[in-house]
């Protein structure tokens, strides 16, 4: 069963769905583990992440899906913002909500993320220092190296339209004026952050009602800022880490990256998928099973001792 709830964010309600787990097989006797799930790049919490909601429920863990400020239903302002910070921020809010809730193991929360926040939950997991695992999938772990792949296939002259936008948000935004904006995706050659060879479609595909195809164009110039590959070495927490090996989006040499640098030590599953071929059919159910396999096993050696 679904729940409507939300939590505090510095000041902004987020809007969140609170599952709880559908079995005692996971329960300790300080309570059960808690997956925190947010979504990517511009998406929301209905693209595509109930499914792998239902699996961890399911499996014996109470989940929570969140909305970053500015997005879906989430409150906040400005509307459309895709700020990593920002973002991590959230994230964080919503680990100490969840900490509070009934019946919730404190001291086993684990971070999910997917595409964009499949890199936020590496910086946020070792900022926190107690998160008791992590699960990422086709993340962006090196927002350097996204943009040099934009310039790669869109060319140079993509970068100076996108800068120039952003330039244009970032001067309005100092005089009061309204965001302004340009779509997340769109076909090669058009206007928008993401243009890759098959992106339009793949966002499409899993997109739920309260996506918007827009942003603040001050957005393009952040991607570069947003590198989760130099926080991996500073994980405490195990990490299990979901390879898309043919991802245009999000560069796969940086996942690894992340699972050679991983402190707390790594898993890895390298899947022959595109960047979101891993939300439907065979891959993901290779993906979900490996996900639910390795936080069963790490969080069941901390329930029985706890």
């Amino acid at each position: 069963m679904v729940e409507e709830t939300g939590f505090d964010s510095h000041g902004t309600r987020c809007a969140a769905w609170y599952l709880r787990a559908g079995s005692d097989a996971l329960t300790g006797s300080r309570g059960r583990p808690c997956v925190v799930m947010a979504h990517g790049f511009g998406a929301t919490r209905d693209a595509g992440l109930l499914p792998f909601a239902e699996r961890f429920a399911e499996a014996g863990a109470d989940v929570l899906v969140f909305d970053y400020r500015g997005y879906g239903t989430s409150e906040g302002t400005p509307r459309q913002n895709v700020w990593h910070v920002r973002h991590r921020e959230d994230y964080h809010s919503a680990i100490a909500h969840a900490r509070g809730l009934d019946g919730v193991d404190p001291d086993r929360i684990v971070l999910w993320g997917s595409s964009y926040s499949g890199g936020h939950v590496v910086p946020v997991a070792a900022k926190d220092g107690q998160v008791a695992a992590v699960i990422s999938q086709g993340a962006a772990m090196d927002g350097l190296a996204a943009l040099l792949e934009i310039g790669r296939y869109a060319g140079i002259g993509q970068l100076l339209r996108l800068t120039g936008h952003a330039l244009r948000d970032i001067a309005g935004s100092l005089l009061g004026r309204e965001p302004h904006l340009i779509p997340v995706v769109g076909p090669p050659g058009s206007l928008a952050a993401i243009t890759a060879e098959g992106a339009e479609t793949g966002y499409r595909s899993i997109m739920g009602p309260t996506f918007r195809n827009e942003m603040c164009a001050r957005g393009a110039l952040l991607i570069p800022l947003n590198r989760p590959v130099t926080a991996a070495s500073k994980l405490r927490a195990p990490i299990f880490l979901v390879v898309a090996a043919d991802d245009n989006i999000a560069p796969p040499a940086a996942v690894r990256a992340v699972a050679a640098k991983a402190g707390a030590g790594s898993e890895i599953l390298e899947l022959p998928s595109g960047h979101f071929d891993i939300y439907t059919g065979a891959l993901f159910e290779r993906s979900v099973l490996a996900q639910v396999e390795f936080f069963q096993r790490t969080l069941r050696v901390t329930a029985s001792t706890g």
